[in-house]
């Protein structure tokens, strides 16, 4: 978990934000569930709707699913 949140921070984006990008950059989800509960949660989860994943970041992504495949069990 932490290496995911270091990598959101170090490609200027919260955890939430990386990981809401994240699944709505995969071509087999038709729906990307929030669960915001406060107006700064909503902001931030909305904020992700602007976010790009560009290959290097991607390409940062792989090694760490590898390494914890699961990182919210």
């Amino acid at each position: 978990m932490r290496a995911y949140v270091a990598l959101a921070r170090d490609v200027g984006l919260s955890p939430a934000q990386l990981a809401l990008a994240f699944v709505t950059s995969r071509p087999f989800v038709t729906s990307n569930i929030i669960g915001a509960t406060t107006l700064a949660q909503l902001e931030e989860d909305l904020g992700s709707l602007d976010v790009t994943l560009t290959p290097e970041i991607e390409d940062r992504i792989g090694p760490l699913h590898q390494l914890h495949g699961n990182p919210a069990p």
